[in-house]
Order: structure tokens, then C-alpha cells, then sequence
């Protein structure tokens, strides 16, 4: 991506991958932990 991007993660919603546009970027296995962690404090885990 050419900008670093954030997610704000109460605003994920479910979305029909029809909806989707083409591929953007990669999140890397750290950044894929990184939201793991993230999603985990919200839901409490």
C-alpha cells in the first residue's frame, strides 16, 4: 500500500466479497497479530 492505513474496528461489518474491489495490499503475519490482539481486547478474550 502506498500510505500506511488503520482500521477502525468498530466500524467492521460483514460485507459480501462481491463487494469487494481489487487487492490493495498484504498485512504481514505481524500486522495479522497485531488485529488478532486488537479484535481479542475488544470481544474480551
Amino acid at each position: 500500500m502506498p500510505k500506511r492505513s488503520w482500521v477502525k474496528i468498530s466500524q467492521i461489518r460483514t460485507l459480501a466479497t462481491e463487494r469487494i474491489g481489487t487487492r490493495l495490499g498484504r498485512a504481514s503475519p505481524e500486522e495479522i497479530a497485531q488485529v488478532v490482539e486488537g479484535l481479542n481486547e475488544i470481544i474480551g478474550i
